[in-house]
């Protein structure tokens, strides 16, 4: 068989397992061996629909409304989620938390754990200090490079 008879013969299989709507076909003989399969076409998604964004109206003389709004400016020296996942203050359920408010803490102490993929990460102080204040509850989610403690 030549190289055209060959490529004709390949065609017609191809088209016969389009027209019988297959999705695969083996044929062999002593001289060819073929196998053809096609993949059935994904699902399309259909298109997202736009979400529309509100803002809520603005009131004249809301200063007290745009000072609960806007974030606190962190002071101090802050310990920053080197990782996204999840936060815990203790090394286990039960036991004390490493450090709290008022704990004093030296620079490559354990602060916290942070819980990523499975892999428990132990968090280090960057700073010598105090800490003045918990950014994040016991069991929550944090991103990276989100502020978990200030220290004085």
């Amino acid at each position: 068989m030549d190289k055209k008879e060959l490529l004709e013969t390949v065609n017609a299989l191809a088209e016969q397992v389009n027209n019988a709507q297959l999705d695969e076909l083996e044929v062999e003989t002593d001289e060819l061996r073929v196998k053809i399969s096609k993949r059935p076409p994904l699902p399309q998604m259909p298109p997202m629909p736009a979400i529309p964004v509100t803002y809520p109206a603005a009131e004249a003389n809301s200063s007290e409304a745009n000072a609960a709004e806007e974030p606190k400016p962190l002071s101090g020296k802050i310990i920053k989620s080197p990782i996204v996942g999840t936060f815990y203050a203790a090394a286990a359920p039960g036991k004390p938390p490493f450090v709290t408010v008022g704990s004093k803490v030296k620079k490559g102490g354990v602060v916290c754990i942070v819980e990523s993929m499975k892999l428990m990460n132990e968090i280090n102080s960057e700073y010598d200090g105090i800490v003045a204040e918990v950014f994040v509850n016991d069991g929550q989610l944090v991103e990276y490079d989100q502020p978990l403690f200030s220290l004085n």
